[in-house]
């Protein structure tokens, strides 16, 4: 260290090391803004300060659906363990009441014919045991009613009643979790990233979704809307700024058949928020696509919603997909393993303003492209010619080398004999 010190000057080397950090331009990461929608359909959005805490009572079972499963299942089983002991002790009052509880009526019953409300309810247990009977409708045959109390026969009543609503409550929110409509959502797939590339001579916005189910989404609808944080000529910030886009499909109607995996576009015209957006500009944008599909799921007749969004680091401009979907032996398969792979294609780099403009861009970047493909394939025909020269001379070298040498022969008495092996 002292020689380098010494052979090197420090200001000197201080002085490079900040000509080189001058040089080299510092890029730093943009914060990456908060998602509205993620990539699996979630909400991004947090709910606070909700003062009014009492409405959520008001629609009991949507909130009992809308718990998770172990609330859910902790709520399913208090519920009919509460109930059972609320008549347990209402059993074991009425018991009390008319005396069933005395061990003196027990020896007594033989001779005057003792009745009981409740045959077999000598305690709180017996009560409990004889409350769960009743409610699930299981008969063990050792505890039973009589006509002695009409007091028994309204808590009988009562308990049936309330045991039946319990029942269909429960139960009814049990299928409901089960049922719920996002769980078919889950088999509905979009791709990771979108493309922007030209078809038909204009700029499309596209991405694929696809179905992994056999049965069908009924009336299946896409909706496209952009999110993005504006701001009003009068200065009223709008942090989330809907504007719905409009999907181009050759039916009139927006419903698709999403029997195979397809290519879901959206023309960027003047309509479109993307129109004044350019392929360097885009990287610069602080927006979010939200794709929506809605269908009715033909085994359940319920309807279902899956989402998905697309920011602008997910949009490839100049990609398009690759086909999945092949014929094979009168079937056609789909290979999901290049789902959401694309491939680079020639698209122009300006915006779709730029393009309406001046419609000589997309000519110049056609006849670019082809330029680019035509000397590509003359690269490789070169290259195959080259290969194959060289491999005809090596095959001629090998050859030469295993052609075997004349061997001279001399004999004792000075004559020399050629021959060959």
């Amino acid at each position: 260290m002292l020689a380098r010190k010494s052979i090197i000057p420090e200001e000197y080397v201080l002085a490079r090391i900040a000509a080189e950090n001058l040089r080299k331009p510092r890029i730093r990461d943009r914060p990456r803004k908060a998602r509205f929608i993620a990539k699996n359909g979630a909400c991004n959005l947090a709910h606070k300060n909700i003062r009014e805490q009492g409405r959520f009572l008001q629609d009991i079972f949507t909130t009992l659906v809308d718990l998770k499963w172990r609330h859910t299942l902790v709520i399913f089983t208090m519920s009919f363990l509460c109930s059972w002991l609320l008549f347990a002790m209402m059993w074991w009052l009425v018991a009390f009441a008319h005396g069933d509880m005395d061990p003196s009526t027990e020896n007594t019953s033989n001779s005057t014919k003792w009745t009981p409300c409740v045959t077999c309810v000598r305690s709180f247990t017996s009560a409990f045991l004889f409350s769960i009977e009743v409610q699930v409708t299981i008969g063990f045959g050792g505890r039973m009613m009589t006509e002695e109390c009409p007091l028994a026969i309204t808590v009988l009543i009562l308990q049936n009643i309330v045991g039946l609503i319990i029942n269909a409550v429960m139960l009814g929110c049990i299928f409901m979790k089960t049922a719920q409509a996002h769980r078919r959502a889950e088999t509905l797939i979009f791709s990771r990233q979108a493309v922007i590339a030209v078809r038909n001579g204009k700029l499309c916005f596209m991405f694929r979704v696809g179905d992994l189910r056999k049965s069908m989404i009924i009336s299946a609808s896409v909706r496209i809307q952009v999110v993005r944080k504006t701001t009003t000529p009068e200065g009223e910030v709008i942090p989330i700024h809907q504007v719905d886009i409009p999907v181009d499909n050759p039916i009139e109607s927006n419903n698709i058949f999403l029997v195979a995996p397809l290519i879901i576009c959206h023309v960027i015209d003047k309509r479109s928020p993307l129109y004044d957006i350019s392929a360097s500009d885009l990287a610069l944008q602080d927006l979010e696509l939200i794709v929506i599909l809605e269908g009715v799921v033909e085994t359940t007749g319920i309807t279902t919603q899956a989402r998905t969004s697309y920011v602008a680091e997910e949009i490839l401009w100049g990609h398009r997909f690759v086909p999945i979907v092949t014929e094979e032996e009168g079937v056609y398969a789909v290979d999901y393993s290049k789902f959401g792979n694309t491939v680079k294609v020639a698209a122009p780099r300006c915006s779709a303003r730029e393009l309406d403009e001046k419609p000589s861009i997309l000519i110049q970047t056609l006849q670019k492209s082809e330029l680019s493909h035509q000397n590509s394939l003359r690269k490789r025909n070169s290259m195959r010619r080259n290969n194959s020269i060289r491999r005809s001379n090596s095959m001629r070298r090998t050859n030469s080398s295993l052609i075997v040498p004349k061997v001279q022969f001399i004999t004792p008495e000075g004559s020399q004999s050629a021959s060959e092996t």
